[in-house]
């Protein structure tokens, strides 16, 4: 089995770590960025997150309307994040140098981190559960400890063993999955169309108190499915050669979250079939079980299809950044292959560990929104630095930490840039003290603004407002701009 693209087999195991990557090995496209981001997506967990409108007792047009801001906004945010790979022909984290220092770095390597084991594992939860509900109901098969452990087990082993290998493999994965997976849940129309209601009012209307923080929290909730991707698009958009069109780079990641709809509307369209015929799952928070009980009997084997192409998609491009991030921030300990099984089987440990010992399902979903408000502060610094940079990044420079050494443009005050780092703390702080998730977590001001949580638009406000005026007041050194100059900031001689 080869790459189409170089003839290389895609069973040979990646070397590359996160230096840069040769021009002459960086064959992929910004289809190919697309099929992987929207590979990545469109899975389960992503129809569990369209469910939430439901849940939260809005109506499937009041639903519908707070995904499409979600998903739209938040590709319109994630989008340029794609350009930073094949700029620099690293991952997002290294290039983060730039603008946070040579230590700086790993505040993005981190957040990658946390993120990647956090909607890794509620993929594996929910495409094993969905797989063994599915084989339960089409064999007989028990619906066990034994059985789901099976399940999580085969899930993350699989992926595991497609990360190890690399990107090659990965965006073979990812090349099925993008199909297959669209096609089954569009055949999803077909078996639920006749008990859909379009008018399906929900329990709270439009003229209840608490309808705005219901739909603001369901559009939240949308918009953190893109903003998760912030930290992870360098990991294969660096194999993009440098002279590609920017523009082509971002539509390919706007284009590709706007077809996450698929199982957005998926999810959503069904979980009102959930709600009138099986109410008792909404109830439970259950999307997985309350679809499996309304399924047509000849919908179990595509819903178990479903599961697996949706593990391994979702659990690929999520592990395979993690590894690659904990290589860079130990480069002499710890190479990506090794990264990579060491990070999988920690994650490994967290899904049975939060399964069977904690139950923390429920913890974990908030966990990642926490994370994700997180990281939106880091993305619009990263997009602001790369406008007043005017795209001009020293990839050797870049390098100096994965190197083990000191200097260089970024090295700012002993390898920190804290502009960068002042706008990012308090931004990141201040909105998590106005996250409203109810029944999950309330932060301190929460409740503040009449329920709603305002807490992503305000981060991103405050961190694009400190990081500008740092950026103005104190200038920054004039070595990190490009010969055109900054675009807006002042700039000073570093001596």
């Amino acid at each position: 089995m080869r790459d189409a693209d170089n003839a290389k087999p895609i069973t040979r195991v990646e070397t590359f770590g996160i230096e840069e990557i040769p021009a002459s090995e960086r064959h992929a496209k910004p289809l190919d960025l697309f099929r992987l981001v929207f590979g990545g997506a469109n899975t389960f967990a992503t129809a569990v997150l369209g469910s939430f409108p439901v849940l939260f007792g809005l109506s499937f047009q009041a639903g519908l309307m707070a995904i499409l801001l979600g998903v739209v906004v938040g590709a319109l945010i994630l989008a340029p994040m794609g350009i930073f790979g094949a700029l620099n022909g690293t991952n997002n984290a290294v290039s983060s140098s730039a603008h946070f220092g040579v230590h700086g770095r790993i505040v993005g390597s981190f957040l990658s981190l946390l993120t990647a084991v956090a909607f890794f594992s509620l993929s594996v939860w929910s495409s094993g559960d969905a797989l063994v509900g599915g084989a339960h109901r089409l064999f007989g098969l028990p619906e066990s400890n034994l059985t789901l452990g099976l399940a999580y087990g085969l899930f993350a082993v699989l992926v595991l063993a497609v990360c190890i290998y690399g990107f090659r493999f990965m965006l073979w994965v990812n090349k099925i999955a993008v199909v297959s997976a669209s096609a089954l849940f569009l055949l999803g129309i077909f078996a639920f169309a006749g008990a859909f209601d379009f008018d399906y009012a929900g329990s709270i209307s439009m003229d209840d108190a608490g309808f705005w923080a219901s739909f603001l929290g369901a559009a939240l909730i949308a918009m953190s499915n893109p903003v998760s991707f912030g930290a992870f698009l360098g990991d294969w958009s660096r194999y993009i050669p440098r002279e590609t069109s920017k523009l082509g780079i971002m539509g390919a990641v706007f284009g590709a979250q706007i077809a996450t709809l698929i199982p957005f509307i998926f999810g959503l369209a069904t979980a009102t079939i959930v709600a009138v015929q099986a109410p008792q799952y909404v109830e439970q928070n259950n999307y997985v079980g309350g679809l499996l009980s309304i399924s047509p009997a000849w919908y179990f084997l595509p819903v178990c299809l479903l599961a697996v192409i949706g593990g391994m998609s979702t659990g690929t491009t999520a592990l395979y950044g993690t590894g690659l991030d904990m290589s860079s921030m130990f480069p002499r300990v710890l190479s990506r292959v090794r990264a990579t099984m060491l990070i999988g089987l920690a994650a490994i440990a967290f899904i049975f560990i939060g399964r069977f010992v904690a139950d923390l399902v429920q913890s974990v979903s908030t966990f990642a929104v926490l994370i994700v408000t997180c990281t939106t502060p880091w993305i619009v610094i990263m997009i602001i630095g790369l406008l007043d940079r005017r795209g001009f990044y020293d990839s050797h420079d870049l390098q100096v930490f994965t190197r083990g050494e000191r200097g260089g443009r970024y090295w700012f005050s002993n390898g920190w840039n804290w502009r960068a780092m002042i706008a990012w703390i308090p931004s990141a702080a201040v909105g998590l003290c106005f996250v409203n998730l109810p029944g999950q977590f309330v932060g301190p001001f929460g409740e503040s603004v009449g329920g709603i949580d305002i807490s992503l638009p305000l981060t991103m406000g405050m961190a694009c407002v400190l990081y500008l005026l740092l950026l103005r007041v104190f200038p920054e050194p004039a070595e990190v701009f490009g010969p055109k100059g900054a675009l807006w900031s002042r700039t000073r001689n570093s001596r």
